[in-house]
């Protein structure tokens, strides 16, 4: 194991390179509890049997080709990449798998829907990941593998045979998206080294998350926007309306704000989020997302400089501040005022002379003062410039890389 952790390691910076300048991406969860709209959990958590639950795979009837619908809404919202679920915990495979006759070929769609995802991102330009669910309530090992060698021996062919073919049969994929290791307790039991060896193998560029019980290439923060290590990659993966499936009884769909100010502490944090979307059974994506992703679209489209491409993190380096975040890139520094306090703000603590501050969105100047402690801007708009999110961007270029000091004391006059 430690040696192929070495051997991806050694490669990692130069695969991973445009994720890290990617930023944003587009999580879909779409699977047969789309049908039930009561949460992607809803065969566990109700405990329906399988036999009745599996009723689920003829009646599914997506509409026309709907992968197009969200590829186009990722690359309106300003993402890079989608990430759609192949096989969710049900076990339903939304491809032409040999493995198993519980697929979306054989039973109701009659096609091969993750075939139709990939064209889709294709299409719009949009870099291409597979989420594999390890565990797998329909398969008959999915839990006796825990306690059965022979089992263990069959679902362990039955996940690498699906791995192998999502792998071979679509042409180049980006990232391989593993999830829930469940029954089995260790890498080891999980052949995870000899699988994603294979993945390599046939995919020689792919990144690969943290959830099959090796670190791998990133690691996956569940709806919490959370910073890794420094030097360890991150993803933080979040839903819009608490539900990764379509759940239309719920009511707490994330502002545009909200997906503003996530945007910012990823970004601060050198990190990436991933926005996750719950069509409808037919594909349709909810009125809620495609409102606020148009939104957020519009908001990036102004203020990408200060998102995309080579980002430094913060910690250690720049003070919270309660009107607004930072983000940072060489001597640049991006302060994301989200509390407008009018027509002058004043940031203390600054270590880096400026050179110059303009309004990120138009360019703008901005006049400035700085003293050793204080850097004041004026000539400021009274209101918020910025009716999208409420949250302007000012670009302030200095002469060395920015530092801010602050600490907890105040400022001693003689």
């Amino acid at each position: 194991m430690e040696t192929y952790l070495r051997e991806i390691a050694a490669t990692r910076s130069e695969r991973m390179r445009w994720w890290h300048e990617a930023r944003f991406g587009m999580f879909v969860h779409w699977g047969l509890y789309s049908q039930l709209g009561r949460h992607e959990w809803v065969m566990n958590r109700e405990r329906i049997p399988v036999a009745e639950y599996e009723k689920l795979a003829d009646t599914w009837q997506p509409g026309e080709r709907p992968a197009r619908e969200w590829a186009r809404l990722a690359r309106q919202a300003g993402m890079k990449y989608m990430v759609m679920t192949t096989k969710h915990h049900e076990g339903f495979c939304l491809w032409d798998t040999d493995q198993t006759e519980y697929n979306s070929v054989k039973r109701g769609p009659r096609r091969d829907l993750v075939r139709e995802y990939v064209e889709a991102c294709r299409e719009f330009g949009l870099k291409i990941g597979f989420y594999y669910s390890l565990m797998d309530w329909h398969h008959p090992d999915g839990a006796r593998c825990a306690r059965d060698g022979a089992a263990r021996r069959r679902f362990l062919d039955f996940t690498q045979g699906c791995v192998r073919e999502l792998c071979t049969n679509y042409g180049k994929i980006d990232i391989m998206w593993y999830d829930v290791s469940w029954p089995l307790e260790s890498p080891e039991r999980w052949e995870t080294v000899a699988m994603n060896r294979m993945v390599r193998e046939l995919q020689p560029h792919i990144i690969i998350n943290d959830r099959a019980q090796l670190p791998e290439d990133f690691g996956t923060p569940e709806e919490q926007v959370r910073a890794a290590e420094a030097g360890r990659s991150w993803e933080a993966c979040m839903t819009f309306n608490g539900s990764w499936g379509y759940m239309p009884i719920s009511p707490d769909w994330r502002s545009v704000r909200e997906v503003v100010d996530m945007l910012c502490t990823a970004t601060a944090g050198g990190g990436n989020l991933l926005l996750n979307i719950g069509p409808r059974p037919d594909g349709s994506v909810p009125e809620q997302a495609v409102e606020r992703l148009g939104a957020v679209g519009a908001w990036i489209s102004s203020n990408g400089d200060a998102i995309y491409g080579h980002v430094d993190r913060t910690d250690g380096r720049m003070e919270w501040m309660p009107t607004g975040r930072w983000t940072l890139r060489d001597k640049t520094a991006y302060f994301w005022c989200n509390r407008w306090p009018g027509e002058e703000l004043t940031l203390g603590g600054l270590r880096s002379r400026v050179a110059r501050a303009s309004l990120l969105t138009t360019g703008a100047p901005v006049a400035f003062q700085q003293t050793e402690d204080q850097l004041v801007l004026g000539g400021l708009p009274v209101a918020n410039p910025d009716g999208i999110a409420g949250v302007t961007v000012i670009k302030l270029e200095c002469e060395t890389p920015p530092t801010q000091m602050l600490g907890a004391g105040c400022v001693v006059l003689d």
